[in-house]
């Protein structure tokens, strides 16, 4: 235990220029920074690299680039937030695509339902985060369309740091109660919106929970910040702040 301590404190080897220049070539939104947000992310990526086992599954083969472009995208969303960002888990599973996970759920009749979903990432509360490589490449190759699996899953590792999945991250006390009101405020009617079926500028899975809520509008934040900002301004303002401004503003 002490010998793994002290491996974590020991400051992590930058990440060798070469390759963060591969990096940069290979991840719009890296290749988007300024010149201060990048060295930034090269040194969260750096700390990543340094903490986190990452494991492929199957045949999945990850290189030291592979491995550099997933520790800068889920580094991505920690630019304002910091290191401490990555407390409470230790591992980034990566399937070669989408995964399924089995269900299941005992209704308020004590009914168990079971099923199985498809999915292109999850993070558990305390446990490991876990993407799929292929979505990860979609995302890279179409980085305007509204979608980042990882920015996605990192929220939800930034929301749970209060101990409370619900769309709201650990925030200084006025800060928190505006962004409850105002995501909350939003959520509502987002929900209504997608209830009535009404189409939406936002994706409808939006309307799941607010923990999803707030992840999805993540996703938009670093996607396409202009379309969350005219279907939402007040969110868009407050994730501006959290997370500083889009690279592609």
């Amino acid at each position: 235990m002490i010998d793994w301590l002290r491996r974590l404190r020991r400051p992590p080897d930058p990440i060798p220029a070469e390759l963060w220049r591969d990096t940069r070539a290979a991840v719009p939104w890296v290749a988007a920074l300024d010149p201060d947000r990048d060295a930034r992310l090269a040194l969260l990526a750096a700390r990543f690299l340094h903490e986190k086992t990452i494991t492929p599954i199957g045949e999945l083969e990850l290189d030291a680039a592979r491995r550099c472009t997933l520790a800068a995208l889920c580094c991505l969303p920690l630019l304002e937030f910091g290191e401490a960002g990555l407390r409470g888990w230790s591992q980034l599973i990566v399937y070669p695509d989408a995964f399924r996970v089995n269900r299941s759920h005992v209704d308020a009749a004590g009914v168990l339902h079971e099923w199985e979903d498809e999915l292109i990432g999850e993070s558990w509360d305390a446990g490991p985060l876990i993407l799929s490589w292929a979505d990860i490449e979609a995302d890279c190759a179409d980085p305007r369309a509204g979608f980042c699996v990882a920015a996605h899953e990192m929220a939800h590792k930034l929301d749970v740091l209060d101990g409370a999945m619900d769309g709201t991250p650990p925030l200084p006390g006025p800060w928190q109660r505006g962004w409850a009101r105002d995501f909350q405020a939003a959520f509502e009617a987002f929900v209504a919106d997608v209830d009535a079926g009404r189409e939406t500028a936002i994706d409808p899975y939006a309307a799941e929970a607010e923990e999803e809520f707030f992840a999805v509008a993540t996703e938009y934040h670093f996607s396409d910040p202009a379309t969350l900002r005219g279907a939402m301004p007040k969110v868009a303002a407050h994730l501006a702040r959290f997370y500083g401004p889009s690279p592609f503003e």
